[in-house]
């Protein structure tokens, strides 16, 4: 008996969207590009600084718009996680239920905290920065995970980012083994090349004796492989995992479906705001593959989401939308 099509697990973030200059940034001192954690003194002097700069909230987290993606699309979702009983604990459980995903956060009573956020910064250029203050969801651990979901979803999904704490990262291992003893899958984002930067030796804990299928991005896939040759980065994921999934920006990505290498091509657009394009792709495969496509098919589907998702600006997409795309790619073309 299948309950959910994918249970996943990460970061529960309130994402708060900033558009900015690069010279912004600059003034900031804040890393372009990538993923950095922070102190909450220092992320509120941030916010102090943005004063003036239109602030966009909403719940988020990799693994959570993942989640919201695959419901979006008609899935069947659960998402666990750790808030605190403030404000944005209860704005953030509203918002996933308002999305259609089911959560831990309706059984487990949120504890006194601090509910962590996300500082999204948006450029003209449309890369992403992200500023992250984790607060109560670095302690996430094991008494958040929710057994007999992980046992009756088809893929368990277990988010990088959870790497940085480790009682999170023995959470993750404890998912990954609870599926695996119920003869699930298991499926892994390397997240951040950060992660991979700094947290290898414990994402390959994570990964343990191999999974069924890793996202990553070109930059995290060739860091995970120390290498600059994407040839050599194929082999090296192929002794982590069965399947995975390469994504390579405007160059489309890569989908290895355990015996050949699928290109699947990209779909032209003018980026304006990439943030939760890897995490919109993967829930469109997640999707795809737990619901009767192929990998080239749900991976065309991933193609065309992301490249939607990032022409406008924020993490998601309306459910009207996700599902006029894949309507569009269920449609025979005549």
């Amino acid at each position: 008996m299948t309950t959910y099509d994918v249970y996943g697990l990460g970061n529960a973030l309130v994402d708060i969207e900033c558009e900015v200059s690069t010279e912004v940034l600059e003034e900031l001192g804040v890393d372009k590009g990538v993923m950095t954690l922070l102190e909450e003194a220092d992320q509120h002097r941030i916010i102090e600084r943005l004063d003036g700069h239109p602030l966009k909230r909403g719940c988020g987290g990799s693994a959570a718009n993942t989640m919201i993606a695959v419901s979006q699309f008609g899935g069947r979702a659960c998402y666990s996680c750790k808030v605190a009983n403030d404000e944005p604990g209860q704005f953030y459980l509203d918002d996933l239920i308002r999305c259609g995903v089911a959560t831990n956060l309706q059984q487990h009573q949120p504890e006194p905290g601090v509910t962590g956020k996300c500082l999204v910064f948006v450029t003209p250029d449309a890369d992403r920065t992200m500023n992250t203050f984790l607060g109560i969801s670095g302690r996430f651990s094991e008494s958040e995970l929710l057994p007999d979901a992980i046992a009756s979803s088809t893929y368990t999904y277990i988010e990088g980012y959870l790497v940085t704490s480790p009682q999170a990262k023995a959470a993750a291992i404890k998912a990954r083994d609870l599926a695996k003893t119920a003869d699930k899958k298991v499926s892994l984002t390397l997240s951040d090349f950060n992660m991979v930067n700094f947290f290898k030796e414990g994402l390959l804990e994570m990964i343990g004796p191999g999974l069924d299928l890793i996202f990553a991005n070109e930059s995290e896939a060739l860091k995970m492989a120390e290498t600059n040759d994407i040839s050599t980065a194929i082999e090296y994921l192929k002794t982590l995992a069965t399947c995975f999934a390469i994504t390579r920006g405007p160059r489309g990505s890569l989908i290895y479906d355990g015996q050949q290498i699928l290109e699947i091509a990209p779909t032209p657009v003018k980026a304006v705001d990439t943030v939760g394009a890897g995490d919109m792709y993967a829930g469109a495969v997640l999707y795809g593959i737990t619901n009767g496509m192929g990998y080239a098919e749900a991976g065309h589907l991933g193609s065309v989401a992301a490249a939607r998702l990032v022409a406008s600006l924020g993490p998601r997409m309306p459910t009207d939308v996700t599902r006029s795309l894949l309507n569009e790619i269920l449609t025979p073309k005549h």
